[in-house]
């Protein structure tokens, strides 16, 4: 048997059980709608984006494709409602300030105060704009929808796809009316889909124990995430129980990511162990290819804003790194797969080639 259908395919519409992730900066229209016209399923991020700015993006994919595809969101405590930077303690800011200066020193960067500014509240509204474009699915991460949002994406025919790390998140966001669970694998890049941040960074459990366990403890269908990038790891994947896999590392490194072509070859150098978890880019724990930036705030030992408030501390330092094209002093946030992408393709290239490789595989084991 050569067949790669599954009910997922006919959940969501598509050829192929492969989705492209919703990666911020990491996918666009463009990449999102090759993903569907080759017969998978993309996602659109739409973190920290005006609903203007979410209706455009929904807009100008459907323009390039007449096929499903989705809006990813953040529903994380830090930025729904967005944290309150006033109640930063002083010791804290100054501490991160002085840690960042340190750092803007190597880079020949003037000295700048530390001025926590705050994000903009705009879940609620970017909420609103999928419920009214009626996307095919609403992917949510770093959090769990709420009954209200299930009832109103019901109410317009639209799916809900939420990421988990563990057999108790898959448990609650079945609970809650999830259509699909993506199995978050400890190998899988960019941040951990938990709720209230840890001290330490979160071990997690790999893609091969944590999928077969939360396939056997919900009904939905399961998607596995995590240090995948090829027809194997979908094959590996269909056995463990899981209906697809959901891709991130290898459709940023794909011609129609938006990514800069420098952090394009940078993943495309980087080895699986030299990715690690850190928390001092964005304020939450994720993982990327460790670097000079990563490794010299980690030794300052200062603390971190809370989510995304600290990238927007260092914004200088990352528009400088972008203007040098120096990877070394930006994040790069990229899964354990990345010892599996060597090569620069077209997305739509990636699907034929993930299709033909598990076909062989299938094919192979059957003989």
């Amino acid at each position: 048997m050569t067949s790669l259908k599954t009910p997922l395919c006919e959940l969501l519409g598509i050829e192929y059980p492969i989705i492209q992730a919703g990666m911020s900066g990491g996918a666009g229209p463009e990449l999102v709608a090759a993903v569907a016209n080759a017969g998978g399923f993309g996602i659109l991020p739409a973190l920290n984006l005006a609903p203007d700015a979410v209706r455009d993006a929904v807009r100008r994919t459907r323009a390039l494709t007449d096929r499903p595809f989705g809006v990813n969101l953040w529903i994380h405590g830090d930025l729904w409602p967005p944290a309150d930077v006033t109640r930063l303690a002083p010791d804290t800011v100054r501490a991160v300030g002085a840690a960042l200066n340190r750092v803007r020193k190597e880079l020949d960067l003037p000295e700048r105060a530390t001025e926590p500014v705050p994000m903009a509240d705009v879940v609620d509204a970017a909420f609103e704009v999928i419920l009214e474009e009626r996307v095919a699915v609403f992917s949510v991460a770093l959090g769990e929808p709420t009954p209200e949002m299930v009832r109103r994406c019901r109410e317009r025919g639209i799916k809900i796809m939420t990421m988990v790390p563990s057999v108790e998140a898959a448990r609650a966001a079945e609970r809650v009316g999830a259509d699909v669970i993506v199995a978050q694998g400890s190998e899988a890049g960019g941040h951990r889909s938990i709720g209230d941040k840890p001290a330490t960074p979160p071990l997690g459990v790999g893609t091969l124990a944590l999928v077969p366990q939360v396939v056997d403890a919900v009904r939905v269908p399961v998607v596995a995430c995590g240090g995948l990038a090829d027809g194997r790891g979908l094959v590996a994947a269909l056995a463990l129980g899981a209906q697809g896999v959901q891709l991130g590392t290898r459709f940023v490194a794909t011609r129609e990511s938006p990514v800069a072509e420098f952090r394009k070859k940078a993943i495309l150098e980087a080895e699986s162990h030299e990715t690690a978890l850190s928390d001092v880019v964005s304020g939450l724990w994720a993982r990327y290819v460790r670097n000079r930036y990563i490794a010299a705030y980690e030794v300052s030992g200062a603390p971190v804003l809370p989510a995304l408030v600290h990238t927007r501390a260092a914004q200088d330092i990352f528009d400088e790194a972008n203007r040098r094209q120096d990877a070394a002093w930006l994040p790069l946030a990229t899964g354990q797969s990345a010892g599996l992408v060597r090569d620069l393709p077209g997305a739509g290239e990636v699907i034929e080639t993930i299709v033909r490789e598990a076909k062989a595989v299938l094919a192979r084991l059957a003989g």
